[in-house]
């Protein structure tokens, strides 16, 4: 594995330990297959890392959900088609989203997840009739976690950090992921842009961190694997872990995530000696 770290004395990759990169997933941002396996990327840097780590706030889907493990459904309900139903869906679903906060239009994230899906089916030719789509909703609420990440997240909770989600997702649609994937009890905050009925990256959302934890955006770690996501969390002060499973480009948005990792696993090994805490009894 790799972990890339930036620095203020560098323009280059500053540390990498491991062996040699493997990337469990290799799809781009839309579910298609992208990205050379084993490529390294040099990233210009300005920042400085902190040298303490308080708490670490994650981002729930696509980080520690997988939302394109729908993509099996969607394919048996439509076969040939359930690659592109679940990209489109997923990009829907974040322009809907960001569009909503753009113009102060909220609804709940369940509805926007729902409405989505439908313009997808229509944009894309399918049938899809109320039984499929509630067979796809359904899935949607139990997403797989990606297959590392219950184990990074128990020796986090054992190294005593306190641990969040904040996410897009309703208070519900999360209490039910997390259950169905395993984690239950193990995030000491489940933060719901709900709450301030604006999407990220508005301000309001990224507040929520803070707020919960009692401490500087910058000595919380933000852990997405949506580039977009961690792109805005860098601009509101957090430190950032971009988890880039897929091996994809930086956002074009002038701003770089703090690190770059490839799974939950490297998230554990950046923490470890930052950490400002001590071990849970």
């Amino acid at each position: 594995m790799h972990v890339f770290y930036r620095a203020h004395d560098t323009n280059t990759l500053l540390l990498n330990f491991g062996v040699e990169n493997t990337l469990p997933d290799n799809r781009d941002a839309f579910g298609r297959v992208a990205g050379r396996k084993g490529a390294q990327t040099e990233i210009p840097t300005t920042m400085k890392l902190p040298g303490q780590i308080r708490a670490i706030a994650f981002d729930a889907y696509g980080t520690l959900f997988d939302v394109y493990s729908v993509g099996a459904l969607a394919e048996q309900l439509f076969p040939g088609h359930g690659e592109a139903l679940t990209a489109l869906w997923r990009l829907k679903q974040i322009e809907y989203s960001l569009l909503r906060t753009l113009s102060d239009r909220y609804k709940p994230f369940l509805e926007v997840t729902d409405d989505a899906l439908r313009f997808s089916a229509s944009r894309l030719g399918l049938d899809m009739n109320d039984a499929r789509h509630r067979q796809l909703m359904n899935q949607y609420a139990c997403l797989s976690p990606f297959p590392e990440n219950l184990g990074a997240l128990k020796t986090l909770r054992e190294l005593g950090v306190p641990l969040a989600v904040l996410s897009n997702g309703t208070p519900r649609m999360l209490d039910v992921a997390i259950k169905s994937a395993g984690m239950n009890g193990l995030f000491d905050h489940v933060l719901s842009v709900d709450t301030v009925r604006q999407y990220k990256t508005a301000d309001a959302a990224y507040q929520l961190g803070p707020d919960a934890f009692g401490c500087a955006a910058r000595d919380i770690l933000f852990v997405s694997s949506n580039g977009w996501d961690a792109a805005g969390a860098t601009w509101f002060g957090y430190t950032t872990f971009w988890i880039n499973r897929s091996g994809q480009p930086l956002e074009a948005l002038d701003v770089t995530p703090s690190v770059i990792g490839q799974r939950l696993t490297d998230v554990v090994d950046f923490v470890r000696p930052r950490f400002v805490g001590t071990p849970r009894a």
